[in-house]
C-alpha cells in the first residue's frame, strides 16, 4: 500500500507520517522543500514540489498512483483537482476561517458563533463578505464535488488552532517569554473566559488517522476536529505559567481595547467564543484524545524551552512597546477596580426557589 502526505512536516505531519507507517503503508512527502524534521524517518520519501499550483504538482505526481492521499499543506481545491486519477482516497484538512463570524462576528446575530458550533452552520457566501473566508468555503465545495463526482472518496477536516511541536508562530510562546523576561501580569481580554478550539498535533493527527481507518464511515464527511478537553484563555495561561513555576497575574480589559493579547487571541480583535461542535468525528469515528490536554500543553511548553521560536528584531521591538501599554493598563485596571469595590453595594447570597422543610408539615428555615 502506497500513501502520500501533501506537507509533512508541521505539527500533525509526522504523527500522520508514523501512523500511516504503522499501518503498513509506504510513506512518501510532498512539499517545497524548505523544512525537514528527525521525526519523518529516512524511509519516507521526500518529493520536492509546490502543492500552491497545479502545473508543478501534476507534473510530479504524474505517473504515480497513492493508495491514498492526505492533503495537509497548499491550495487545497488544486490539490482536489490534480489527484483526481492518482488516489482513489483523499483526506483533506481545512479550517475554521470558511465558517461565517469566523471573523467578523457581527455578521451573525446573535453576535457570535454559535456555541459549540456544527459543521452545518452558516459559511461565508461571498468574496465581498470575507475573501480569505470564502476560499475556505470553495474549496470544502471543491473537494466534496470531486466525491460525489465519484473521483475518489474524500474526508474532509476542519483542524482547530493546532498547538506542539514545530509550530511556525506558537501562541504559547507569547506568554511564555513574557515569564522569561521577568513580568508580573498579562492582560487577558474579559478576564480571559473565551474559549478557542484548539488542537494537539499529535491528537489531530489520530483525528485524520481514524478518518482512514473509517472509511466507510467518513467518505463524504466534513469533521470539526479538536481536543475533547477545552480550556478558556485564562486556563490555557495557567497551565503554561504553572509548567514553568510561574504565576502571571491576570488584568482584565476589555476586548476591544486589549492590545497587548493580540498575540494570545491569534490576532482576534474581540472575545467572542469560537468552540467547534466535536460531536460527529466522536460518535461516528470514535476520536477521544490519545494525549490529555494538560499534559499535552504542559509538553509543548517544555519543548519550546528545549528549542525556542526564532523571533525576528521586529518581534521583540513590538513586545517592548506590548509591555510598556500592558504596565499602563495594569495600573488602570487596578485604580478602576479599587473605585468599583469602594461603590456602595449590595452582594446577595444565592437562595434557591424551592422549600426545604426539616420536618413533615412544617415550614422550612425561610418561611416557606
Amino acid at each position: 500500500m502506497k500513501a502520500l502526505v501533501i506537507g509533512g512536516t508541521g505539527p500533525t505531519g509526522p504523527f500522520i507520517v508514523q501512523g500511516l507507517l504503522r499501518r503498513g503503508y509506504q510513506v512518501a512527502v510532498l512539499n517545497r522543500g524548505k523544512h525537514d524534521t528527525p521525526e519523518i524517518p529516512d524511509e519516507v520519501e521526500r518529493i520536492v514540489s509546490d502543492p500552491h499550483f497545479r502545473e508543478p504538482l501534476a507534473e510530479s505526481l504524474a505517473g504515480r498512483r497513492f493508495d491514498v492521499i492526505v492533503a495537509t499543506y497548499g491550495r487545497i481545491r488544486h490539490v482536489a483537482e490534480v489527484v483526481a486519477g492518482h488516489t482513489d482516497r483523499l483526506i483533506t484538512i481545512g479550517g475554521s476561517p470558511g465558517m461565517r463570524g469566523s471573523r467578523q462576528p457581527e455578521r451573525l446575530f446573535p453576535v457570535g458563533w454559535q456555541t459549540p458550533l456544527p459543521e452545518t452552520a452558516p459559511r461565508v457566501e461571498s468574496s465581498q463578505e470575507f475573501h480569505f473566508g470564502y476560499m475556505a468555503r470553495i474549496t470544502e465545495d471543491a473537494v466534496m464535488a470531486r466525491h460525489d463526482a465519484g473521483d475518489y472518496v474524500a474526508t474532509h477536516l476542519r483542524y482547530p488552532i493546532i498547538y506542539g511541536p514545530r509550530q511556525l508562530r506558537p501562541a504559547e510562546w507569547a506568554v511564555m517569554r513574557r515569564i522569561l523576561d521577568g513580568r508580573k501580569h498579562i492582560v487577558l481580554p474579559d478576564g480571559g473566559l473565551t474559549l478557542l478550539t484548539r488542537g494537539y498535533g499529535e491528537n489531530m493527527a489520530e483525528a485524520v488517522l481514524l478518518a482512514l481507518d473509517r472509511s466507510d464511515v467518513a467518505g463524504g464527511r466534513i469533521y470539526n476536529a479538536g481536543d475533547c478537553h477545552q480550556l478558556t484563555l485564562a486556563q490555557w495561561v495557567e497551565v503554561i505559567t504553572q509548567t514553568m513555576g510561574a504565576t502571571l497575574e491576570p488584568i482584565n480589559v476589555p476586548g476591544p481595547l486589549a492590545f497587548p493579547a493580540r498575540d494570545l487571541m491569534l490576532n482576534r480583535r474581540n472575545s467572542h467564543h469560537q468552540l467547534f461542535d466535536t460531536h460527529r468525528i466522536r460518535a461516528e469515528l470514535g476520536y477521544t484524545d490519545k494525549v490529555p490536554p494538560l499534559e499535552a500543553l504542559a509538553a509543548t511548553v517544555r519543548a519550546y524551552l528545549d528549542a525556542p521560536p526564532v523571533e525576528t528584531e521586529e518581534m521583540k521591538a513590538q513586545r517592548a512597546i506590548h509591555y510598556r501599554t500592558e504596565d499602563q493598563m495594569a495600573a488602570i485596571c487596578r485604580d478602576a477596580h479599587a473605585r468599583l469595590a469602594a461603590v456602595e453595594h449590595i452582594d446577595p447570597e444565592y437562595e434557591h426557589p424551592y422549600a426545604h422543610p426539616r420536618r413533615q408539615g412544617e415550614a422550612d428555615h425561610r418561611g416557606r
